[in-house]
């Protein structure tokens, strides 16, 4: 039963069973009152509103938004062959709209997580996914003269799913602590993988419908829309630190630069960033290159001819984006079970998990390059592994954060964990992957054979730049116990504890 500050009396509108007043909130004790009164209708729908605004049903909302951000953003992979025809441009050339894209994101990455250290998080949440929705919209409609305003339109996506990136991960790590955060960071971290794979799919399946590729970006829009009414609605806005300190309020605020200061001598939370830049820049190139790198490797094979007509085979992104779906699951189901069961054995079990995972994953990427040119089931095999392994990483990075960053500067931390990893990492590597494909091209006899062949030399920087990732990971471990007891002491001293209050 909850009392709103009218004196109304609105049974079961808070899991809780807390008093609500103007001032705040207090204990279950002060809510036998006989001077209550029966709510009105209006008041009555706005208690069925606090019942679904629960910490579970927020992540669930926030997980949802997530995966149609990474959907949207493969949409366009899934479509690659055709948007390259119908625009006429190279593979660097299409290589840069993914480098535009993340460029835009990281650079308004930073932006968004000064605001959402300050201000209200889902009217940005909402805000930033109602624009992209928009502009990914509009964009099904430009026409093959205008490449540039298509490459700037994905800029300006990247913006708008910048802010959802930024700042949805503070407010799950607001309403949740402990065991039960790694599992809802498992969960909204899935959509990364399961939104990519759904994108290829998405992008795939609405091009056949259609018999136009144009349509593959006029349905996550509408989806976009969905999330962004249901995040206004039904996901609450928690103190920033409320489930570390139970209710504590924090004594003061401090300066971004300052916030920057003590993000930069966090030993953890650099090698994990850095990390995590090796990691997006494998995915960032595999999710554009490998179904083209695929459907080569079948031309070569002559299971596949080359793509001469209108519309190009979808084969290969439908199949790779279903592994990508599944691989997603399995990874970061095994991920947070293997983390929950080796810090049994070690405290520094989260760094030391992600760490393996990375230098396993590497193996199974080389591989790929390897036995594609024979067997392309071989090659999805690898496929398999090698993205189970890397995906095993995702939310255990973000549990890292949570633990080593104090929450008052968690939206700065992770907008800035992002901008580093786009940065290093997705920002450059597909356009990197089609340049050097470009430059191999033109230092031999044009073939279908060479061009499988350039395109498979260039990805094979990856594994190396995976490799690299396992050792920030291994030194994050290092240093992991030590920033994590600091970080518990700064937010104590930060904080006050909930004080009682009165009703007059």
């Amino acid at each position: 039963m909850c009392v709103e500050s009218d004196g109304c009396e609105i049974e079961g509108c808070s899991s809780s069973d807390e008093v609500h007043t103007l001032s705040g909130s207090m204990s279950p004790g002060l809510k036998s009152n006989p001077d209550l009164h029966p709510c009105k209708p209006g008041q009555k729908f706005r208690a069925a509103l606090l019942r679904c605004r629960s910490p579970a049903a927020a992540a669930g909302i926030l997980s949802f938004g997530n995966v149609l951000n990474y959907m949207d953003r493969y949409t366009v992979a899934g479509v690659l062959l055709d948007i390259q025809r119908h625009f006429n441009v190279s593979d660097s050339g299409v290589g840069l709209l993914q480098t535009v894209f993340i460029c835009s994101f990281m650079v308004a990455a930073p932006i968004f997580g000064y605001l959402g250290d300050r201000f209200n998080r889902k009217i940005i949440l909402s805000c930033g996914i109602f624009f992209w929705s928009a502009v990914t919209l509009s964009s099904s409609f430009i026409t093959k003269e205008y490449y540039w305003l298509f490459v700037l339109s994905r800029g300006l996506v990247g913006i708008g799913e910048s802010s959802y990136s930024s700042i949805s991960p503070t407010i799950i790590g607001d309403l949740f602590t402990n065991n039960s955060r790694t599992m809802m960071l498992s969960v909204f971290y899935l959509a990364i993988p399961l939104g990519s794979g759904l994108g290829y799919i998405l992008g795939s399946s609405a091009k056949e419908a259609a018999g136009d590729w144009h349509w593959a970006l006029r349905v996550s829009p509408v989806l976009g829309m969905t999330a962004g009414t249901l995040i206004l609605f039904f996901v609450p806005e928690p103190k920033r630190g409320h489930a570390d300190q139970l209710g504590g309020r924090i004594k003061h605020r401090t300066s971004w630069l300052c916030d920057m200061k003590a993000l930069a001598k966090n030993r953890s939370y650099v090698f994990s960033s850095l990390a995590s830049a090796a990691v997006s820049f494998a995915t960032g190139a595999f999710g554009m290159w490998i179904p083209l790198y695929l459907f080569r490797a079948q031309v070569v094979q002559k299971t596949a001819e080359a793509c001469t007509k209108d519309i190009c085979s979808s084969k290969d992104s439908l199949i790779f984006g279903a592994i990508t779906c599944v691989t997603g699951l399995l990874g970061v189901v095994i991920g947070a079970a293997t983390t929950r069961l080796c810090r049994q054995k070690t405290e520094r079990a989260d760094p030391l998990v992600c760490a393996v995972s990375m230098l396993g994953s590497a193996i199974f990427v080389c591989l790929i390059f390897v036995v594609a040119k024979k067997s392309i089931i071989g090659a999805y095999v690898c496929i398999f592994i090698g993205e189970t392994l890397l995906f095993l990483n995702w939310a255990i990075t973000a549990d890292i954060l949570m633990y080593v960053v104090i929450p008052t500067r968690r939206a700065t931390a992770v907008a800035f964990q992002g901008f580093t990893s786009h940065l290093l990492g997705d920002a450059g590597s597909p356009y990197l992957i089609g340049l050097i494909s470009d430059a191999l091209q033109k230092s031999y006899t044009r073939s279908v054979l060479w061009q499988f062949l350039s395109l498979g030399y260039a990805l094979m920087l990856c594994p190396f730049v995976i490799v690299l990732g396992g050792m920030f990971f291994l030194a994050t471990a290092l240093f992991f116990l030590d920033d994590r007891d600091k970080a518990e002491k700064q937010l104590a001293a930060v904080t006050r504890p909930p004080s009682s209050v009165k009703v007059s």
